[in-house]
């Protein structure tokens, strides 16, 4: 058999890039190890890590940052804790292109993603679903739904589902290190296996100086984030359209 394959035709033994969409993750080392040399788009990428708040959203604040500033939407869909707004203006993330989505079940959250991914507007989804109550069917749907996105879609997962099977063409486990760190581990993706995992130094805000006392008092606050709460029985809800 001819070694020459045509360049759609993926190897196992190389990083799948051909039909891939992919968004810079900001971070040189990560974009050589993901397929698409990015953040994929219309398929699902799981981050996994052992609880809220190691850095997993800090890993994605270049792609939020550039996404906002091109003024397409983010939803963040039931964060386990309310997003501090000032931190993320901070990092130059546009807040007026931030939505926060609030659905109290199961079944509530895979509506509210599915009528997200519809969005003209979409840029990217930040979805949590509940560990004890998601099944593999719930996974596929979310894979499906997320085939005809125009940007990328992340599941945040815990640590025990690193076992479990997944439909995710990409699967990232995260853990915390000393000095603003955080090593991202590859658990799947389209391409070799890779045994090491890549230590990436998180973003830090866009401007360190600190205001003068006399400017304290008239600094604007940032625009607060607008929080929809979205039920698949009130289809005008939950939509950015």
């Amino acid at each position: 058999m001819s070694s020459a394959l045509p360049a759609a035709v993926w190897r196992a033994s190389q990083l799948g890039h051909a039909g891939i969409d992919a968004v810079s993750s900001g971070f040189p080392a990560l974009d050589a190890e993901l397929p698409g040399a990015g953040w994929p788009a219309g398929m699902l990428t799981e981050l996994i890590s052992r609880e809220s708040g190691i850095g997993e959203l800090r890993l994605l604040v270049p792609l939020l940052r550039q996404l906002t500033r091109e003024r397409r939407f983010v939803v963040l869909l039931a964060p386990p804790l309310q997003p501090y707004a000032p931190a993320l203006a901070s990092h130059g993330i546009q807040l007026d292109y931030l939505l926060v989505v609030q659905a109290p079940s199961a079944a509530d959250r895979l509506w509210a993603v599915e009528q997200t991914l519809e969005s003209a507007a979409f840029g990217a989804l930040l979805a949590w679903l509940p560990q004890e109550r998601t099944r593999p069917e719930h996974l596929r749907r979310m894979q499906s739904a997320a085939q005809p996105a125009g940007g990328p879609v992340f599941l945040f997962r815990p640590l025990a589902a690193q076992f479990d099977a997944s439909p995710a063409p990409l699967r990232l486990l995260l853990l915390p290190r000393p000095e603003q760190r955080l090593s991202v581990q590859i658990l799947k993706r389209r391409g070799p296996v890779m045994a090491d995992p890549i230590l990436v130094d998180l973003p830090q805000p866009v401007s360190t100086i600190r205001p003068r006392a006399s400017t304290l008092a008239t600094a604007p606050e940032p625009h607060p984030m607008r929080t929809i709460h979205a039920r698949h029985d009130a289809p005008h809800e939950g939509t950015l359209n």
